[in-house]
């Protein structure tokens, strides 16, 4: 547990959707199964699938481009671009470097690096931008986030084919300024490896390389024990929750949590108000027209909280969520 005040305030919020809209419809076609099965199952109607000649960190970067407007800055006045995202473009280079040159800055110098905790990217990401805020290193700190999830989907495993989506998402983090109370109050990521084989991209890497005489094309594609892995996190979240939520902090006006099911927001959200009080008001909901998009879930739904009005200035929120690792991560601040 990390207490606070770490103060860094949320300047600019920005998001990039692909433009191809695909429904639930169209992805039980692929899969093979039942219409309207999919949406009893997950709830998701609908959700965005990139082009699969789209760099992923070309979407990372036109999120990153509204962000920064939205901050008020220029691309050249960041001082650290990092890059959050849950799946790589490529192996190497890292991807960072490949945002700032979609933002036109590949001649500036300016320090790139990533982050990687698969869904809780984007948390981690702001766990390690407090602390250079904290400590002078840097001050204007762009995260940018992006999972185009259909192009490792496999449409032989319905639960995942049919919960994923495309999305990039971004924020740009600055020094408080005096007299604003914006910061990060509490900050807590727990990992617990026992489910570490739950989640899992098996190939693209050294342990089972493409260019293997038993290589399968499964290995390199996303397979997770969604039963599995809901039980674990719920086993495990009634003791992380009363860690992060002590009952003397004051209550939170939203919580922003990772958009990873419609089961797993219902049960969180049950939980949530058993150990906390929140309601499932409070909860921001992107799922139905988003699906689950990885790393970008969460910055998603900070987006859509920011500009539908829902989180103002002033406000106490929650992010939350859970990672492959099995990992669980949840912050409160004050926007």
């Amino acid at each position: 547990m990390s207490e606070a005040p770490w103060k860094f305030k949320f300047a600019g919020v920005g998001r990039h959707l692909p433009e191809r809209v695909v429904t639930a419809e169209e992805v039980e076609r692929l899969a093979n199964i039942p219409e309207a099965s999919s949406r009893r199952f997950n709830g998701v109607k609908e959700r965005r699938w990139a082009d699969p000649t789209m760099p992923s960190m070309a979407m990372a970067a036109e999120a990153a481009k509204e962000a920064i407007a939205d901050a008020g800055l220029e691309p050249g006045d960041l001082d650290l671009i990092i890059n959050a995202s849950g799946s790589p473009q490529q192996a190497i280079p890292d991807g960072a470097c490949y945002i700032q040159r979609h933002l036109g800055l590949e001649d500036s110098g300016i320090t790139c690096m990533s982050v990687h905790t698969t869904c809780l990217g984007f948390l981690s990401a702001i766990n390690v931008a407090s602390a250079f805020i904290a400590t002078g290193r840097y001050e204007n700190i762009l995260i940018a986030c992006c999972d185009i999830a259909a192009s490792c989907l496999n449409p032989d495993e319905a639960e995942t084919f049919t919960l994923f989506g495309d999305m990039a998402a971004a924020a740009v983090l600055v020094p408080t300024p005096s007299g604003e109370p914006c910061g990060m109050h509490r900050f807590q990521f727990d990992t617990y490896s026992t489910g570490a084989d739950l989640t899992v991209i098996p190939g693209l890497g050294t342990y089972r390389h493409p260019g293997r005489a038993d290589d399968v094309p499964t290995d390199h594609m996303f397979h997770m024990n969604g039963p599995e892995v809901l039980k674990m996190a719920l086993d495990l979240m009634p003791a992380f929750l009363a860690d992060l939520c002590p009952k003397h902090e004051p209550p939170v006006d939203l919580v922003v949590p990772h958009q990873s099911s419609r089961t797993a927001l219902k049960l969180a959200g049950e939980l949530l108000r058993e150990y906390t009080g929140i309601g499932r008001e409070k909860i921001v909901d992107i799922l139905e027209y988003h699906g689950n998009c990885v790393s970008a879930s969460i910055p998603g739904a900070l987006y859509h909280a920011v500009r539908s009005g829902a989180l103002r200035r002033g406000d106490r929120f929650m992010i939350i969520g859970t990672g492959a690792g099995l990992s669980l991560g949840g912050a409160i601040f004050t926007y």
